[in-house]
């Protein structure tokens, strides 16, 4: 059988969003001006992505019995995500984010993880058959680390390719390092996983390489609206982002994380796939809310055509 296409391994949720004119100090209430609920999820956005971009795209998590697994469910089945491989905690509800977005589209989130966290590394060894059929795995850290080690160890076992977002940060076990042919953690969880300041460019690019020391292939460090950054044994290099009017910067690192997937499965050069990865985080942010936010092929093909790089 032919590989082809993704498998996304975590978490979904329900995000309710606020926005407002500007974070709350602690201790302060600030009046928000809208609310809304948006399908959301680490691994449920990314599956979205790489889904709405044409791969064939199957995801594999856990969700509660309740109503907020029908709108999930509804909304990735609607984009085009492959649910067969869905599981379902009769007792834990369906996780959640509490979202605050600002005035510069900036956010602050809080995560109930539910369900997301009864996702078991046997819930992974029952899925094994799986990971014969795909180029490309996926995974986060929202769900427990040995469910995050086990969808590694079968990726490599099976010849896949393993996309490691380590979000939210956490330290690494070694053995994770290893397995991970790229590695995609923002400035802060980079300063997390390696121990070392990321401030900037200079500094980012010398915790990566640290990283690669511990056995990582590559190491893409997203910058927001600098861009992002590659250090792999051969080179570092940085990737400029497409300057927009950030309206919600919410799954930004998800869509980035979904097209780099997307573009690695479709055979793309590591270059041309960071390059188109960079484009669709930033259509991404032009937008509100997560799943919402992903593009189709035809929108990134356009949203590139008319926004040059400067």
């Amino acid at each position: 059988m032919e590989r082809e296409g993704v498998l996304v391994i975590g978490s979904a949720n329900m995000d309710m969003v606020v926005y407002t004119e500007r974070f709350p100090a602690p201790g302060e209430t600030v009046l928000g001006k809208q609310f809304a609920m948006f399908p959301g999820g680490k691994g449920a956005n990314q599956a979205v992505c790489c889904a709405r971009l044409g791969s064939k795209t199957m995801f594999t998590g856990k969700m509660g019995n309740d109503l907020f697994r029908e709108r999930l469910c509804r909304s990735m089945e609607n984009h085009g995500v492959n649910l067969e491989n869905l599981l379902i905690d009769p007792a834990e509800p369906t996780g959640v984010a509490l979202i605050t977005v600002d005035g510069d589209g900036q956010n602050q989130i809080v995560v109930a993880s539910g369900s997301n966290m009864k996702l078991s590394a046997a819930d992974i060894e029952s899925k094994k058959a799986l990971f014969s059929a795909v180029k490309i795995v996926l995974a986060q850290l929202e769900s427990p680390l040995e469910t995050v080690m086990a969808s590694a160890r079968l990726a490599k076992g099976n010849g896949c390719i393993f996309i490691l977002n380590p979000a939210p940060a956490s330290p690494l076990p070694h053995e994770l390092l290893q397995l991970a042919d790229f590695l995609t953690p923002n400035e802060i969880e980079l300063e997390i996983i390696s121990g070392m300041p990321a401030a900037d460019p200079e500094t980012a690019a010398k915790a990566a390489r640290s990283l690669l020391n511990r056995g990582v292939k590559h190491v893409i460090v997203t910058l927001g609206g600098k861009g992002a950054l590659l250090v792999d044994q051969s080179m570092e290099k940085t990737f400029p982002a497409r300057k927009v009017a950030v309206v919600d910067s919410t799954a930004a690192g998800d869509a980035f994380n979904g097209a780099l997937a997307h573009s690695l499965a479709n055979g793309a050069e590591l270059m041309e796939a960071i390059e188109f990865a960079n484009a669709v985080g930033s259509f991404s942010v032009t937008r509100k809310g997560a799943q919402s936010a992903m593009p189709s092929l035809e929108e990134i093909t356009a949203f590139i055509q008319s926004n040059p790089m400067e």
